[in-house]
């Protein structure tokens, strides 16, 4: 299948880029079959050297069957040569991947929210219900806090009985020397 596709040339941090017709199967910069424009990303959207493609031959390979990539179906549209694509859905975009889960985490509990229960219970009673048993499970939770604080005291007690230890410890080893 042949694609109207960009192929990466330039040196680093300077990308120029040449609109060519090549087959699908073909890697990005490797064979092509014609060059038939180029775009230059670094310069300005008003200048017309940021994009220079040769119409005719565009229309010529869309005739054969060539088809355009999203980008180069864009650039096609911004020098007028075929309408411009519509522009993708991707209302997540613009927030961040740790808050896109939130987000969806939040979409997924509305529909449930909004269904009736299979128990004949109302959302609302549900909801209710839980509530009840996060109140119930807090104070289990607050006793089992507790519990620590009770321990440290006796864990230090136990650091005092080795240290009490270690001098007689010392001590015997120096009467083996002597």
């Amino acid at each position: 299948m042949l694609k109207i596709r960009l192929s990466m040339g330039g040196v680093r941090k300077r990308p120029v880029y040449k609109i060519v017709i090549a087959d699908s199967r073909y890697p990005r910069d490797g064979k092509f079959i014609e060059k038939i424009g180029s775009y230059n990303p670094l310069l300005p959207k008003e200048k017309k050297e940021r994009i220079k493609i040769e119409a005719e031959r565009v229309k010529y390979w869309m005739s054969k069957g060539a088809q355009p990539t999203m980008r180069v179906s864009r650039l096609l549209g911004e020098v007028q040569i075929m309408p411009m694509p519509k522009p993708g859905n991707n209302p997540q975009k613009a927030v961040p991947k740790k808050d896109r889960k939130k987000t969806e985490g939040e979409k997924k509990e509305d529909p449930k929210k909004d269904t009736p229960a299979a128990d004949g219970k109302k959302p609302d009673q549900k909801a209710e219900t839980k509530k009840e048993e996060a109140k119930k499970e807090q104070p289990k939770a607050e006793t089992k806090k507790e519990e620590p604080k009770k321990e440290q005291p006796k864990a230090e007690t136990k650091k005092e009985e080795p240290k009490k230890e270690q001098p007689k410890a010392e001590t015997k080893k120096e009467e083996k020397k002597v």
